[in-house]
């Protein structure tokens, strides 16, 4: 893939919206925006998915599931399995199962506590009747375990065929780990809803590589999600810069940790930026975004924003727009919103939905005004 740099200032506008509990209005580059506040009162919200009912289902990654209506907190899901709580740890995301209307699934990631204060992150199947999960399993634990709290991935997408992508950090310690197929660190897999290994994995028959292992050389990926031709898209926090974007396609490695365009905290070469064999990153950002969450917008209600994909910047609480021409960034708006943005959904109306993660985390509610 070409690469697309950080882009120059001529290309790149910022605007600014504070978040409080009245409406804010924000003049961007293609909209007039309104920006309210659906709910609030969410301790470090992580992800949200949408109910065929209009109520939404967040997580919060302290270890609870809620479900708001109308803008009210509901009390915590019961059901929950047993979560490693700390640092980055905990409840991570929440998605519907593409049948969900008629077999009320869902899928939910987070990290799982193991021996000796080691964990992983997993995904659970459940079912959601009323405000409790039934029929619980773990589908898909991440192998091996380590005690740590950091770079945990866990962003979840289900593709056309209901096979299930799920990311996969480093664990912020463990680069040797990376890149031998051996192990589910770094890599993105994907499994069906059974939790077996999906048809067509590229190493099903490698005796030497985990058979779920979709991509590898990943260091934290917490933003998936799919285009109109079904690709997976991801985007992955670097080190000191070198956040960056792919199209994550089977079989390819993307690098981690031999390549890269960040650097160490503080300084100091990690790798090359290219080597023969490795996947450029679509794009990149330096310094970082601290990118978290994505999605493609395709519905009306944001007309000039039509195939535009939407990232949340943790580290400089925006939401950025990126326009998209052959598979480049052609050009990137940054609408800074005030508090950082863990995830980005757009839902069924239209309307583009943020969380923001913060102690005091919230729910907002983005729409075009005249």
């Amino acid at each position: 893939m070409k690469i697309t740099q950080t882009l120059p200032l001529a290309l790149l506008l910022t605007t600014t919206a504070a978040v409080s509990a009245e409406p804010a209005f924000l003049a961007t580059e293609q909209h007039k925006l309104k920006i309210e506040t659906v709910a609030e009162g969410l301790s470090h919200p992580w992800g949200m998915a949408f109910l065929p009912d209009g109520r939404i289902l967040v997580t919060e990654r302290d270890g609870k599931l809620r479900i708001v209506t109308e803008g009210k907190l509901g009390e915590p899901v019961t059901g929950l399995p047993a979560l490693a709580v700390g640092g980055q740890g905990g409840l991570l995301d929440v998605m519907l199962d593409k049948n969900f209307a008629s077999n009320q699934t869902l899928y939910l990631s987070f990290s799982e506590p193991g021996k000796d204060d080691t964990n992983s992150t997993a995904v659970l199947s459940a079912k959601l009747v009323g405000n409790s999960l039934t029929d619980s399993k773990v589908l898909f634990s991440q192998q091996p375990k380590f005690n740590s709290k950091y770079h945990f991935g866990g962003r979840l997408v289900q593709d056309n065929n209901g096979a299930l992508f799920i990311t996969l950090g480093d664990r912020g310690s463990r680069r040797e780990d990376v890149q031998p197929l051996s192990t589910h660190i770094g890599k993105v897999v994907k499994v069906m809803p059974d939790g077996s290994a999906a048809p067509g994995n590229p190493f099903l028959t490698d005796k030497n590589a985990k058979a779920e292992v979709w991509s590898n050389g990943h260091r934290n990926i917490q933003g998936a999600t799919l285009d109109t031709q079904g690709r997976l898209w991801t985007h992955e926090h670097g080190p000191q810069g070198g956040d960056e974007i792919n199209i994550t396609q089977a079989a390819k490695n993307y690098g981690w940790p031999l390549i890269t365009y960040g650097e160490e905290y503080g300084g100091g070469v990690i790798g090359k930026t290219k080597a023969d064999g490795l996947e450029q990153p679509l794009h990149y950002w330096v310094p970082s975004i601290a990118p978290s969450g994505m999605t493609f917008y395709h519905k009306p209600l944001f007309n000039k924003w039509q195939q535009n994909l939407l990232v949340g910047s943790l580290k400089f609480g925006q939401l950025v727009r990126l326009e998209i021409k052959d598979d480049k960034v052609v050009h990137e708006e940054r609408i800074r919103i005030g508090s950082r943005v863990r995830d980005v959904e757009v839902a069924p109306d239209g309307s583009v939905y943020l969380l923001t993660d913060e102690d005091n985390g919230a729910i907002l509610r983005l729409t075009p005004q005249p």
